[in-house]
């Protein structure tokens, strides 16, 4: 049966339209059309497609790295609850053994399904890195790069891994880059102290783009632009950037904009804590603490982030002077460029996923459907207690 939403203004890949109506049956777009009349389901101020995090670790109490049961489900409600229609679980540096069974979890996530946010597969950061800008990674876990491991994590993945992030001074980085190329597999750049000429080398062999752009790697300097300088001319370099205001300057913000435009790839880097109280949580085997809302480790660095995915559209808007539409392609149709999923999701489309979102002032969130199924509101709140601070379950009666 067929549903729809009237929206004032509708967000389309040319921009927005006034007085649009948006019909969707069966989980698809069917038709975009000026609003003539009836009475639609829904009646909206905006009307955008739904967000795509493609880097987030966690968030509401849970890790993606977490063994206990419902902790990827958790985490999809509350992306949800965040504006969020799809993500990429994220790992972190952690024994092999520990990263191939959290592969298999996210493998079976996606095979079952989820009950928000839909899980896209999985996006390895580590452990093939480097210690000089290692950020909150263990590096007495990092690894070398090995094709036939490589190739057992896919395996273990059964084509649900979308993203590895590897660092591209380290041996057999650019056979490794072509391997995953070759089987579809994206390759971000980060945690690396590569220079200029090395990270072009990758890029050139096939690399995606960058990891948190600025973190985690050598800064952009006037006689050594590094793997940022790289990034920001290289003409297909995709960069994530964590619109937090701790982990970059607005003008850094700006610059980005300039250089890159539609290249841009907001993420969260959403760690346990998103969502949760001040204190202490664990990051892998990290111990951090967050005190308002920025997580630290021990030794000050930054790890990982509580930022929201609607909480970045709103600063690249305020913090960057991006326009609205910008912001929001820059956590919907540039995600879904970037991993190849452009032809169903993304933007609002006839044909593509109703993946979509609804707003009302200050961009506040008022409706999330995720393939056209409207996501319940009362699934966000309450959906942990504070006992997940400790790693307590508790059950959400949505799942």
């Amino acid at each position: 049966m067929a549903s729809r939403i009237r929206a004032r203004y509708l967000l389309t890949e040319q921009g927005w339209l006034a007085h649009q109506q948006l019909t969707f049956e069966a989980g698809r777009i069917t038709a975009i059309d000026p609003f003539t009349g009836g009475e639609p389901e829904w009646d909206v101020e905006l009307l955008v497609p739904a967000l795509i995090d493609g880097h987030v670790h966690g968030g509401a109490g849970v890790d993606v790295m977490d063994e206990e049961a419902g902790a990827l489900a958790h985490l999809s409600l509350a992306k949800a609850a965040e504006g969020v229609g799809a993500f990429l679980a994220t790992t972190v540096t952690a024994p092999l053994q520990q990263i191939e069974q959290t592969l298999t979890r996210i493998a079976d996530g996606v095979a079952s399904g989820m009950p928000g946010a839909q899980l896209l597969g999985s996006y390895l950061e580590g452990p093939y890195f480097t210690p000089e800008y290692k950020g909150a990674h263990d590096q007495a876990l990092f690894r070398e790069l090995d094709i036939p491991e490589l190739e057992r994590l896919q395996q273990l993945a059964r084509g649900t891994l979308r993203v590895v992030a590897l660092a591209p001074e380290k041996p057999r980085a650019l056979e490794a880059i072509h391997h995953l190329v070759a089987n579809d597999v994206r390759v971000m750049l980060g945690h690396s102290a590569a220079d200029h000429d090395t990270t072009m080398a990758a890029l050139s062999a096939g690399a995606t783009g960058l990891v948190h752009c600025f973190n985690g790697m050598r800064g952009l300097h006037h006689r050594k632009p590094g793997m940022v300088g790289a990034g920001l001319i290289h003409p297909h370099a995709w960069l994530e950037l964590i619109a937090d205001g701790h982990h970059l300057h607005p003008g850094v913000l700006r610059l980005c904009h300039c250089c890159a435009g539609e290249r841009l790839l907001l993420i969260t880097d959403a760690m346990r804590a998103a969502g949760m109280p001040d204190g202490h949580y664990l990051l892998g085997n990290h111990r951090v603490e967050m005190k308002g809302g920025v997580v630290r480790t021990e030794a000050g660095g930054l790890a990982g982030s509580t930022l929201t995915l609607l909480g970045a559209v709103r600063n690249m808007v305020q913090l960057a002077d991006v326009s609205l539409a910008d912001a929001i392609h820059m956590a919907s149709l540039a995600p879904a460029r970037m991993l190849g999923i452009a032809d169903r999701l993304g933007s609002l489309s006839v044909g593509k996923q109703a993946n979509l979102l609804a707003l009302g002032n200050e961009l506040a969130q008022q409706h999330i459907w995720v393939a056209g199924r409207e996501i319940d509101p009362a699934c966000f709140s309450p959906l942990f207690s504070e006992s997940r601070v400790s790693h307590g379950a508790q059950e959400s009666p949505c799942i």
